[in-house]
C-alpha cells in the first residue's frame, strides 16, 4: 500500500527558502494547498546555525546602488546583474517584513535597526540579533507559517525521486523514516530548497543534514547544476569540528593574527585602509594559507591553523554583540576570547553553485522550482558575500512561491494509477536496498574516500593535476558505491539506508563539483588555480553547466548576464 497525497504545490525542505516560499504561496492564494515536506523537522533545519546576519540596506549612508555593485564585485562579475538588481531591491522589504513576523532585530541606542559590517562590503549593512540570526529568523518563519492550516508539514520525509511526466514535474516520493514506507505527493509544482551539500568534504560547517539531496535529484533528472566549482570557504572555522566562528567577529573589529604575534592581514595586497579583515572571504582564506605555507601557522592535531584575536574588544561588548561566539569557543576548543586568542582555519561553507534556475526559480523541468542555496538563480557568481545568503533565501523562496501558484494554474495533474506505481517501485527499490548484506563496501569508507578526495582535489587552491584525480576517484567511488553492504533491515528510524541515500546524492554532486573545477582553467572567486592564477574573462566570463549522464557528466556553458557594472579588476 502506498499513500498518496494530494496537494497544489509541494515544498522539498523546512528552512528559511521553504518556509518564505510556503507562505508566500498560501498569502498568494487562499484556496491554495502547500506540503512542505522535509527530512528532518523545520526547526533543526541548518538555517538555525546562521550566527552573523542577513544583509540590506537600511542606513543613510548606504543605498541599493551601493549594495549592487558590492554583490557584483563581491561575484567577481560572475553574478547576473538582473538578478542582483532584484535582490537588493526586495531585500528591504524581506527584512522589515520578517520583524514585523517577531524577529528581533539588534537595535542602536536611537530605535533604528542596527548593523554591522561583513567583508567586501563598502558600509554597514548587516541586519543582526546578537549572533544568533539564523535562529531568530527560523523561529519567526516557522511560528508564521503556523497560522495557515493550508500549509500542511509531512516532518520526517526524505525524498527519494521526483515524479516527471512529459509536460513537466508531477510530484515527488518519499521515504517515511518512522515507518520505512513510501509515500507519493502528488503536485502541480514542486520548490526544491534543501540548502547545499557541504558535507561532500570532510572538514565544512554544514550540519550532517546538508547532503545535496535537491541538487542531485534535479540533476538526475535532466536539469543542470550551474557554477559548481565555486566553493565557498568561510575563513574561520574552529580545527577539529569546523564549527563557524562567524564574520561578524571580524565586522566588531576581531583581529587574525599569526604565530609571531602579527596582524597580517594589513600586509596583503587587498588590504587597504581599514579593509584588512573585512576583505572578501575567498581573500581572507587564501591568505590564512599562504600564512601558513609561510612557515607562520600554529601546530595543532588537526593541522595547523591562525587566531583570531578578539581580546581588544572586552568582555563587555564580546557579551553585548557575540556571546554565542564566546559560547562555542569556550565549550569546543576550551578557549575564553575575552583572554585568549580561538584557533581557526578556513573551513568550507557555502556552495555558490546550485540547480540551474532562471529569476523566479524556474528549471528547465515544468513545475520544478528550487530556491536558496540549492538553486543557483545566480546571485553569487564566483564568490558569496557574506550575510546575502540568508536575504537570499527570503527573497527568492517569496518569488518561487508566488510563481509557483501562479503555474500551478495553468498546469493539469499527473496520472494517479502511473504515479502510484511509480510510488510501488520505488517502494520495492528501497525494500531490497534495506539490509543489503552481500556487497563488498562499507559506507563509511566510500564517505571518507570521497570527502578526502574533495579536499585534496578541490580545496582552497587548485591545479589541474588534482582537480583532474579527483575526477577520476569520484567517478570510481560511484561505482564502488554500487556495492555497498547495509546491516541494518529494520524499517522504523533506519538510519543507515537513509545514510546510503545519502551518500549517492553526495556522489553526484561531488561529480559535479569536481568536474566543473577541471574544466574552468582560471581563477576567479572562490576557485583559485595555482597553474591559472589569473581571471580571463575572454575565454572564461561564463557560467559552467554540468549535466547528468550515466556515461559520464557532460559541460556546457551559458551566457553570464551582464548590465551597468562593467568588469574591472577586483581589489579591496
Amino acid at each position: 500500500m502506498v499513500d498518496v497525497h494530494k496537494h497544489d504545490i509541494i515544498i522539498v525542505g523546512g528552512g528559511a527558502a521553504g518556509l518564505r516560499a510556503a507562505i508566500a504561496a498560501v498569502e498568494a492564494d487562499p484556496q491554495v494547498s502547500v506540503a512542505l515536506v522535509s527530512k528532518v523537522y523545520p526547526m533543526r533545519s541548518h538555517t538555525v546555525s546562521a550566527e552573523g546576519g542577513a544583509a540590506a540596506v537600511a542606513r543613510p549612508d548606504d543605498s541599493l546602488e551601493m549594495h549592487g555593485y558590492d554583490t557584483v564585485k563581491g561575484s567577481d562579475f560572475l553574478g547576473d546583474q538582473d538578478v542582483i538588481e532584484y535582490f537588493v531591491e526586495e531585500a528591504p522589504k524581506e527584512l522589515t517584513r520578517l520583524e514585523h513576523w517577531g524577529c528581533p532585530w539588534s537595535r542602536n541606542d536611537d530605535g533604528s535597526v542596527a548593523t554591522r559590517a561583513f567583508g567586501g562590503m563598502t558600509t554597514k549593512r548587516t541586519w543582526y540579533a546578537s549572533d544568533k540570526v539564523g535562529f531568530h529568523m527560523l523561529h519567526s518563519l516557522f511560528q508564521h507559517s503556523m497560522q495557515f492550516d493550508r500549509i500542511v508539514r509531512y516532518d520526517e520525509r526524505f525524498v527519494t525521486q521526483l515524479l516527471i511526466e512529459d509536460d513537466g514535474i508531477k510530484g515527488v516520493s518519499a521515504l517515511d523514516v518512522r515507518t520505512g514506507n513510501i509515500e507519493v505527493f502528488q503536485a502541480r509544482a514542486v520548490i526544491l530548497a534543501t540548502g547545499g551539500g557541504g558535507k561532500i568534504f570532510p572538514f565544512t560547517t554544514n550540519g550532517n543534514i546538508k547532503t545535496g539531496d535537491g541538487m542531485a535529484l534535479a540533476y538526475r533528472n535532466g536539469v543542470p547544476l550551474k557554477d559548481m566549482e565555486f566553493v565557498q570557504y568561510h575563513p574561520t572555522g574552529l580545527p577539529g569540528t569546523g564549527i563557524l566562528i562567524t564574520e561578524a567577529t571580524r565586522g566588531e573589529g576581531g583581529h587574525l593574527i599569526n604565530s609571531e604575534g602579527e596582524r597580517f592581514l594589513v600586509a596583503y595586497d587587498y588590504g587597504v585602509g581599514n579593509k584588512a579583515e573585512l576583505g572578501p572571504r575567498d581573500m581572507i582564506s587564501r591568505a590564512i594559507i599562504q600564512e601558513i605555507e609561510a612557515g607562520r601557522g600554529l601546530p595543532g592535531t588537526y593541522g595547523e591553523y591562525v587566531h583570531l584575536d578578539l581580546r581588544h574588544l572586552g568582555e563587555d561588548k564580546i557579551m553585548k554583540r557575540l556571546p554565542f561566539v564566546r559560547e562555542l569557543a569556550t565549550t569546543y576548543v576550551g578557549v575564553d576570547p575575552v583572554t585568549t586568542p580561538i584557533p581557526i582555519r578556513p573551513v568550507v561553507h557555502y556552495m555558490m553553485g546550485g540547480v540551474d534556475t532562471d529569476i523566479d526559480g524556474l528549471t528547465r523541468v515544468g513545475g520544478l522550482f528550487a530556491a536558496g542555496e540549492t538553486a543557483c538563480v545566480s546571485l553569487n557568481g564566483a564568490n558569496r558575500l557574506g550575510s546575502n545568503s540568508l536575504t537570499e533565501c527570503l527573497v527568492f523562496g517569496a518569488r518561487a512561491g508566488q510563481r509557483a501558484v501562479a503555474l500551478s494554474k495553468e498546469t493539469s495533474d499527473g496520472n494517479d494509477v502511473a504515479l502510484r506505481k511509480r510510488g510501488f517501485e520505488e517502494q520495492e527499490r528501497i525494500d531490497t536496498l534495506r539490509g543489503k548484506k552481500k556487497g563488498g563496501e562499507k559506507l563509511s569508507h566510500v564517505r571518507r574516500e570521497m570527502t578526502t578526495s574533495m579536499e585534496r582535489g578541490c580545496g582552497v587552491y587548485r591545479t589541474q593535476d588534482t582537480m583532474d584525480a579527483t575526477v577520476q576517484e569520484i567517478a570510481q567511488l560511484k561505482g564502488r558505491f554500487a556495492d555497498i553492504a547495509l546491516q541494518d533491515d529494520s524499517r522504523v528510524f533506519n538510519t543507515e539506508i537513509i545514510a546510503a541515500l545519502e551518500l549517492g546524492n553526495m556522489l553526484d554532486v561531488a561529480e559535479a563539483v569536481a568536474n566543473s573545477a577541471a574544466y574552468r582553467k582560471e581563477s576567479r572567486g572562490a576557485h583559485t588555480r595555482r597553474d591559472h592564477p589569473t581571471r580571463d574573462d575572454q575565454n572564461y566570463l561564463h557560467h559552467t553547466l554540468v549535466h547528468f549522464d550515466p556515461a559520464g557528466p557532460r559541460i556546457d556553458t551559458s551566457q553570464v548576464r551582464l548590465g551597468h557594472w562593467e568588469p574591472e579588476e577586483r581589489k579591496y
